[in-house]
């Protein structure tokens, strides 16, 4: 199959989805009512995204959950609520509450599968962070969820929600810059030697249900950096291939995902991976180096992260940018910039900066998609499809392998060997079941 049939037979189940979803929940809310939204994953980033949704005046906040007690009454409190927020220690017991209408699922990646199909069977619409998964099994049966229980399920991949990356988007896809043959994505800072340091294994932390909080993730011993909550930074379970997928999941899906967005395009069709731990001195697993090659029909893409030189590329430290013909776009979460090739003539407008809160914009569309029952700009299956791109990635690293990728298949094309990373058996009583 094309990528254009792909294309066509994608956006024809979109528009049957969202015409399911127009007469599906038994409460139907109008534009005036009140969104009941309730948060699982208290963390740093959870109660970020609690007090964004507290913000508008149609969201009542009707319940918080966490497996480390200290969280909840945080998130209450850094959320301003007002009123009857019940916490909860356990995910289940909450989405038995018939008054929440939706979800937001701000716990470790390791969870976001669980977590989405479940409040899908439940009758929740859902606000998932992203990564959606660690593995590509997990994000195409969270996506038959959300079709089977006729859910509207946004990713928190908001920068689609941010007018200049809208903008951007208009003039590659415009051909304004010329035809674009190689994009580069990157992330670039520097933690050594000691980066998040070597803890050794002890008991957890009074409050923590160290066995819920690692739920289908295998049995392991408590260690402070596994479990990651710290008062100074992001929480390091990122950095353990149980949980997450390192720098290339937890930042390289916002750059991939406007890579997407402004190409035109779903998958790779090729992906190879060089990388490794070599400087940094502690005890995370995944790289602290890593060059990632996507070949798609018509251009090649990189994803570059280091953690241990901060050197940056013109002043900048992160971002991407589109090398066409003509000239060369770079864009970041402040602005963007179009850079004429020497010689040539073209679009050339000033520096564009953002004039929107690309956050709160991707909230609104999410609560005004509840109500309407239309998909949301990322809708799951947008976030899957940047997540599997990511994922094929680590996939290449850690199978040492130059992977060919069947998108319509969501399988490997000729050598297996690296097939065995596409899903992950779930530790008991643990089951993803659509």
């Amino acid at each position: 199959m094309t990528d254009v049939l792909r294309r066509r037979e994608f956006l024809k189940q979109s528009l049957a989805a969202s015409a399911t979803l127009a007469g599906a929940r038994k409460r139907v809310l109008g534009a005036n009512d009140r969104v009941r939204v309730a948060l699982i994953g208290a963390g740093r980033q959870g109660r970020g995204l609690l007090r964004g949704f507290a913000e508008h005046k149609d969201v009542q906040i009707v319940g918080v959950c966490d497996v480390y007690a200290p969280q909840l009454p945080l998130a209450v409190a850094e959320a301003r609520l007002a009123g009857d927020v019940k916490p909860y220690k356990d995910f289940r017991q909450l989405l038995d509450n018939k008054d929440v209408d939706a979800v937001i699922v701000a716990s470790p990646d390791h969870w976001h599968a669980l977590h989405t199909v479940m409040a899908c069977q439940a009758g929740k619409d859902v606000y998932v962070e992203k990564p959606i998964s660690v593995t590509v099994d997990e994000g195409r049966k969270m996506v038959q969820a959300a079709r089977k229980y006729n859910r509207v399920v946004q990713v928190g991949t908001q920068q689609r929600s941010g007018d200049h990356f809208q903008k951007a988007k208009e003039i590659v896809q415009g051909g304004q810059i010329g035809k674009v043959t190689f994009v580069r994505t990157w992330n670039w800072g520097n933690a050594a030697p000691t980066g998040i340091g070597n803890p050794p294994d002890s008991a957890p932390p009074e409050g923590l249900d160290w066995d819920l909080w690692l739920g289908p993730a295998p049995l392991r011993a408590f260690n402070a950096n596994r479990w990651g909550v710290h008062p100074d930074r992001w929480s390091s379970f990122r950095w353990f291939w149980d949980y997450a997928g390192g720098m290339l999941t937890d930042w390289g899906v916002h750059h991939l995902d406007i890579v997407h967005l402004a190409m035109g395009v779903e998958a790779p069709t090729t992906i190879t991976a060089l990388g490794g731990k070599y400087a940094l001195q502690d005890n995370r697993e995944t790289p602290d180096t890593l060059q990632v090659t996507y070949e798609y029909p018509g251009f090649v893409c990189t994803y570059e992260d280091r953690e241990c030189n901060a050197q940056t590329l013109g002043g900048r430290g992160y971002g991407v940018s589109f090398h066409g013909t003509d000239a060369t776009l770079y864009i970041n979460r402040e602005f963007f910039e179009v850079l004429p090739e020497g010689g040539k003539r073209g679009y050339e407008p000033p520096k564009v900066e953002a004039a929107n809160n690309s956050g709160q914009a991707h909230v609104r569309n999410f609560l005004d998609c509840v109500k309407s029952r239309q998909l949301p700009v990322a809708d799951i299956e947008i976030g899957h499809r940047s997540t599997t791109t990511c994922l094929l990635g680590n996939v290449a690293l850690r199978s040492g392998k130059r992977l060919q990728w069947d998108a319509s298949t969501e399988r490997l094309i000729g050598d297996q060997t690296a097939a065995k990373y596409l899903t992950r058996e779930y530790r008991k009583p643990w089951k993803l079941i659509v």
